[in-house]
């Protein structure tokens, strides 16, 4: 489960790394790994951050962990879906600019906090999990990079929708998990 939602959870980032890629004119391996860092290292704080703070309200909402945890991840599946379908606009930037990156950083593992939120309700062992986002993200990141500069538009939005659907479906894994309708699977 914690993979699928690493792969989930760095589909934002993939698909910027991917617009990234298409505006480097010059693409060399420290620009890619320069996006891949950024990526890869707000996917490890933001869900710590999320952690901590599930931490403080685990006791409020253990019997209803599921379901917390189900509908979060479902509206960012929605999210990244319907963000993934609005028209495209005129976007131009550099996106080797650190300020840029950290905003785009900063902006695309909001919904990391947020799993990270969810994921201290249940009790997932946190080592695992800010490890497999954090490695998902910068691997998937830096071949994002790569393929946007050499195949262009192509696999943005797809990436993005796909990611989206993975995330509702952990949650329907989840949620399906706490009310006894499926056996738990060790993490």
């Amino acid at each position: 489960m914690i993979a699928l939602m690493s792969v989930a959870l760095a589909a934002d980032s993939f698909a910027i790394s991917l617009s990234s890629g298409m505006f480097i004119k010059h693409i060399k391996f420290y620009k890619a790994l320069k996006i891949a860092l950024f990526f890869g290292v707000f996917h490890i704080v933001m869900p710590l951050i999320g952690w901590i703070t599930g931490l403080g309200i685990r006791e409020l909402v253990e019997a209803y962990s599921h379901w917390v945890v189900a509908l979060i991840l479902i509206g960012l599946g929605i999210k990244m879906i319907y963000e993934a379908l609005v028209p495209d606009r005129e976007i131009t930037f550099n996106p080797l600019d650190n300020q840029t990156l950290f905003g785009l950083a900063i902006v695309t593992s909001i919904d990391v906090l947020a799993a990270g939120l969810g994921l201290s309700i249940i009790s997932l062992p946190l080592p695992m999990i800010v490890t497999s986002f954090g490695l998902v993200t910068f691997v998937l990141s830096f071949m994002g990079v790569f393929l946007g500069h050499y195949f262009g538009n192509f696999l943005e939005d797809k990436a993005e929708v796909t990611g989206g659907f993975l995330l509702i479906g952990a949650a329907v894994y989840i949620l399906l998990e706490g009310i006894g309708v499926i056996v738990p699977v060790a993490p």
